[in-house]
């Protein structure tokens, strides 16, 4: 089976990806980020633009996915923001034309919380965050400038099942990602801290600097 999280940046999907992970033996993360910003990284900067117009992301993530599912056993799990029609076909359709079980689920949010959300992905912030204190304001990111694009895009009917995530903490969505899915995770028996440690270690190694 692959659990396909889909969502706008900031809408957790990283996180849910890595409770699910923690929580569910045999099952793996596979990031189509990491192909998409080496892909970017090989053109001149002039050049750089969106990697999922790139063609060649859209059939690299397939032929990677269709492999890791058929000479693996257990869950893969893909941690990935899609909002065109067209790459979503290809992708998440494709997969599943190829004949694999795709469960695809979209976290959303209000407006207000994937903001804050994504405000708490910076580095500075994801330090105070370990230490639960807050820190001020910063400068309007990227994924803040796309943000009302992809709440507008992933609220349609064909970016369903939609899982909406204010009132969720991590652990609860992973719960209702799993049982949505017919999967049983372990049961959560981490600490409040521990919980906060682990997390802002998983934003941290997630920060992109592309």
């Amino acid at each position: 089976m692959l659990l396909w999280i889909n969502g706008p940046f900031g809408g957790g999907k990283t996180q849910t990806a890595h409770e699910i992970l923690r929580r569910l033996p045999g099952s793996v993360i596979c990031d189509p980020e990491h192909a998409g910003f080496g892909l970017r990284r090989m053109l001149p900067p002039e050049l750089r633009g969106d990697f999922q117009d790139l063609v060649s992301w859209r059939r690299g993530v397939v032929e990677v996915l269709d492999l890791a599912l058929t000479r693996r056993g257990g869950v893969v799990i893909v941690p990935m923001t899609v909002t065109d029609s067209g790459h979503f076909a290809e992708t998440v359709g494709r997969l599943r034309e190829l004949g694999h079980d795709v469960r695809h689920f979209t976290l959303l949010a209000e407006r207000g919380t994937v903001r804050r959300r994504l405000r708490e992905r910076g580095l500075g912030h994801l330090l105070s965050y370990a230490a639960g204190k807050r820190s001020g304001p910063r400068r309007e990111s990227w994924a803040e400038r796309r943000l009302d694009h992809c709440l507008e895009r992933l609220s349609e009917p064909e970016f369903a099942e939609h899982l909406w995530t204010d009132h969720m903490n991590v652990p609860r969505t992973a719960d209702r990602v799993a049982a949505l899915a017919g999967l049983t995770l372990r049961p959560n028996d981490e600490g409040a801290l521990r919980t906060r440690v682990r997390q802002a270690g998983v934003g941290m190694r997630h920060i992109r600097f592309d």
